[in-house]
């Protein structure tokens, strides 16, 4: 809810303009998830904050776009040592407005965030152009790339500094300005970063940060005319809504979206191995990864040892303060986020499936200060149906159901059979099975006897209803560039 704030009670943030800190009159509450209380106030921003962001990006294209790969480069390099100098401070801060672990902030998403400027700044100085050669007309042909002009980044709740600065490194380093807005929902580390910029030798109005909801903040920046290119990464029905808003105007869109990741268990996997990663693809971060296990298909002739040895893992999995080291996960984003997760279980036993631990299953025992918090233990459901909304929608919480499967097709059919394509794990020691199955999956990735092993300079992103387009080295080279051929007669 929007409101005017009393200053002396909460950590108020302010919209980064220009080079500036810009106080605004409205603002939204920000919850700490662990506890379930108001601690922080977010510019609740609308189409003038917007406005003005756009024109201090346009201001400060001509110079930013002229300065060579090389010079941007320096820059980016010099945020992430100052970032990395504070790695404790951005990993405390996103842990307490996410509910993530502070151990999983502090090893997962603030080096991330700092890999993310390392990598574009390098990556961009090692691209190259295409060129073809007419001898009987006497010609020459050649491409360049340019810089689109001022980049729209919407990045999400679960990852936030990770994928807000997933984002912002490659259009800064192709030449492009920016104007970014955050989830409302965890946008503290955001305007920690916008701290450094200064120093880090950002010209203002190279990065822009417009904090808010996406129906106010979000709506305005991708119906703006000067903001030719949007990068976004959220859920398909707000992509939808992004689509029709940018469709009068032609924009480059880039829509990283949701997925319903099956992960697929033959009889001569490694079953230790297997369970292993498979808790962690299934729960990490409270299960709110857009490339977490939601489905696991695991071979008839195994299913009864795997789902044994599964539970027992799963519940060795610790829920609890995201401060205490010991605990794997922490609270879940928000309560409605919570209520819509629990919605599912309860869905579940509705329907006749198995709720095997987890939600309403074991206890949950937390210190007197979480008492409120957004917990969940981890969940594991059994005997769903393939057709139920538990296995067609995205839960993007610690929920995962297990189903077997006879024989490779009916595997793949039953990976395919719901409308996101993001990505799956296929555990088996069969060479060729890897092979074959990993091309008849429909999905954007494919891991096969691992988890969440990313080369950067690879494409990311996902088919059907898990996106458009990809990113990546070349693929965000690609997007955050435009493309010229130039002919010359000799």
């Amino acid at each position: 809810m929007s409101k005017t704030v009393d200053h002396r009670t909460h950590l108020v943030l302010e919209n980064y303009i220009g080079g500036k800190f810009v106080p605004v009159s409205r603002h939204i509450d920000s919850y700490d998830p662990s506890t379930g209380e108001v601690y922080c106030k977010v510019p609740d921003s609308g189409t003038d904050e917007v406005e003005a962001a756009v024109q201090a990006a346009k201001e400060a294209f001509p110079d930013w776009s002229a300065r060579s790969p090389a010079e941007r480069g320096q820059v980016m390099n010099k945020l992430a040592d100052l970032m990395e100098a504070q790695l404790e401070e951005f990993a405390q801060a996103e842990s307490r407005d996410q509910g993530k672990t502070v151990v999983f902030a502090r090893t997962v998403d603030v080096p991330r965030a700092v890999y993310n400027f390392r990598f574009f700044a390098s990556s961009v100085l090692h691209h190259t152009t295409d060129c073809s050669t007419m001898d009987h007309l006497g010609c020459i042909n050649y491409t360049v790339r340019s810089p689109v002009g001022v980049a729209g980044l919407i990045s999400p709740w679960n990852l936030p500094l990770y994928l807000l600065t997933w984002k912002i490194a490659p259009a800064v380093a192709t030449g492009n300005t920016v104007v970014a807005k955050p989830s409302e929902m965890t946008s503290v580390t955001a305007w920690m970063m916008c701290k450094l910029l200064d120093e880090a030798g950002f010209p203002p109005g190279v990065v822009n940060m417009v904090f808010g909801t996406g129906p106010r903040a979000g709506d305005a920046l991708v119906g703006h005319p000067d903001v030719p290119l949007v990068s976004f990464t959220g859920s398909t029905a707000t992509a939808q809504r992004i689509t029709e808003r940018s469709a009068p105007f032609c924009k480059k869109l880039s829509l990283e979206l949701g997925g319903k990741n099956p992960a697929i268990i033959f009889s001569d996997a490694d079953l230790d191995q297997a369970v292993t990663t498979t808790v962690r693809s299934s729960f990490s971060n409270q299960g709110e990864i857009c490339l977490c296990t939601s489905r696991i298909y695991v071979e008839r002739s195994i299913y009864p040892e795997f789902l044994k040895r599964f539970v027992a893992a799963t519940r060795e999995w610790k829920t609890g303060s995201p401060s205490d080291p010991d605990n794997d996960n922490g609270a879940l984003v928000s309560r409605e986020h919570l209520e819509k997760v629990r919605s599912f279980v309860t869905l579940a036993r509705s329907e006749g499936a198995t709720v095997l631990c987890g939600e309403g299953e074991d206890p949950l025992v937390l210190p007197e200060h979480n008492s409120n918090g957004y917990f969940l233990r981890p969940t594991v459901i059994a005997g769903v149906a393939e057709s139920s909304r538990l296995m067609q929608d995205e839960i993007f919480g610690p929920v995962v159901c297990v189903n077997p499967f006879a024989g490779e097709d009916e595997a793949v059919a039953k990976g395919n059979g719901v409308r996101y394509g993001l990505a799956a794990t296929v555990w088996t020691r069969d060479v060729g099975r890897v092979h074959r199955v990993a091309r008849r999956l429909e999905a954007g990735l494919v891991w096969t006897n691992c988890w969440l092993v990313r080369d950067l300079n690879l494409p990311f992103g996902g088919v059907k209803s898990s996106g458009v387009g990809r990113e990546g080295g070349r693929d965000s080279y690609h997007f955050f560039t435009e493309v010229k051929t130039i002919t010359v007669k000799h």
